[in-house]
């Protein structure tokens, strides 16, 4: 049975105690193929966990994906049988957090790497978010 919360009231157990919010084991995976973005955002963001004073578990390095393709030079077949290879390189990391959602959400305030966006978010919230590096995706999963 749950109960409408007016804003700004709070939850309270059996003895009258105010309900502490619940932690969640938050995982934030960070997906690139550009190596060097992917650790300053990593680190950007576990500095910045750190600092909330949350558990922070990463980031976990793993294996890289190489995907590679291989083509014939010449459109037609004719000529010598030159090939050409291709291959790009997916990095992937793990950072687990121990914490309630709330301070989550205010972590991973990311806003994309723009400068006059970043401009902006630095007047309205100093030191409140983390630019997004280019080619960083991010995918935040959390488990009760």
């Amino acid at each position: 049975m749950s109960s409408y919360v007016a804003k700004g009231e709070k939850d309270y157990d059996a003895a009258g105690a105010p309900l502490t919010a619940k932690i969640h084991k938050i995982r934030i995976t960070l997906t690139s193929s550009n190596v060097r973005n992917l650790e300053k955002f990593s680190t950007d963001l576990i500095n910045r966990a750190k600092d909330k004073e949350l558990r922070v578990k990463g980031p976990v390095r793993l294996p890289t994906k190489v995907l590679k393709i291989t083509t014939r030079k010449t459109p037609c077949g004719e000529g010598s049988k030159t090939w050409d290879r291709y291959e790009l390189k997916i990095h992937k990391r793990l950072i687990d957090l121990h914490s309630s959602s709330e301070i989550v959400k205010q972590i991973v305030c990311i806003w994309l790497y723009s400068p006059s966006l970043l401009a902006v978010n630095d007047l309205l919230f100093p030191k409140t978010s983390i630019s997004l590096e280019p080619g960083v995706e991010v995918e935040v999963t959390i488990a009760s």
